[in-house]
């Protein structure tokens, strides 16, 4: 991201996207986060991927595409032109058969630890997970695929009620940490009191925070304390049409009905 920066000084350009082989993509525009778009993990001959990246971010571009969008769908051309030059199949993003302990019972400073011991990256997540839908969990294993372990800093009851309002959360916290630790992407869950997370951010002080596509072009609230240690806060691609209050507003709707 940094290095895009400094392209996008000497080019005088507004954005810039930089292909990050089988890692996938970043693309940086103004002074927001970087927009970080992790590539399906494939085998095979990645000779012609830069081109067909470029080509379909070009063509989606050309069809009226936003340039997040554009990078998001060139990275997912590119991996599947990779697999289909004679992959059979593709290892997944997510840590499965790695032979790790069961995560329910993994504490999230000790994970972070044992991580940060053997020199890995720290990655971490939050929000309320309220209810956890299929938004998040593609947002939650993109994370994974960006360091060795993935906290997540969940609100606890209260810090949720103070945010959405009285009859929320609907899902307590107990229930709710059980089903993100149930997810093979999730190496812990920290469950934090206050409004925001920052104080479990200064515990954890992972080198990066993720935080879903539909924060793209915000300042991260986040992004300030994550300076004190050279931390770097990126925006994910966000699954359009996914949301926790909208499938409890329908759900309410069909109840009275």
């Amino acid at each position: 991201a940094a290095r895009a920066r400094r392209l996008m000084d000497r080019w005088r350009a507004a954005s810039v996207a930089v292909t990050l082989g089988e890692e996938g993509a970043v693309l940086v525009s103004g002074d927001g986060p970087p927009l970080v778009v992790p590539a399906r993990r494939v085998h095979g001959d990645a000779c012609g991927a830069g081109d067909r990246f470029s080509s379909a971010a070009a063509g989606l571009l050309a069809d009226g595409a936003v340039l997040s969008e554009a990078v998001i769908g060139a990275v997912e051309a590119a991996s599947s032109f990779v697999a289909a030059g004679g992959a059979a199949a593709w290892r997944p993003t997510s840590p499965a058969g790695t032979g790790r302990p069961p995560p329910a019972r993994r504490d999230a400073l000790s994970v972070v630890e044992e991580v940060r011991g053997r020199g890995g990256t720290v990655v971490a997540a939050g929000g309320c997970f309220d209810l956890l839908h299929a938004g998040h969990v593609g947002m939650l294993e993109a994370a994974r695929a960006l360091g060795d372990c993935l906290v997540v800093c969940l609100n606890s009851d209260a810090s949720v009620r103070r945010l959405k309002g009285e009859g929320r959360p609907v899902v307590g916290q107990a229930d709710r940490a059980a089903l993100l630790r149930a997810l093979r992407c999730v190496d812990a869950v920290m469950v934090f009191e206050e409004d925001t997370p920052v104080a479990a951010l200064e515990r954890l002080r992972p080198e990066v925070w993720a935080k879903g596509g539909d924060y793209a072009g915000r300042e991260l609230p986040e992004a300030a304390v994550l300076e004190r240690w050279g931390g770097q806060a990126v925006v994910l691609p966000f699954v359009d049409g996914k949301s926790s209050t909208r499938l409890i507003e329908e759900a309410s709707l069909r109840a009275v009905r």
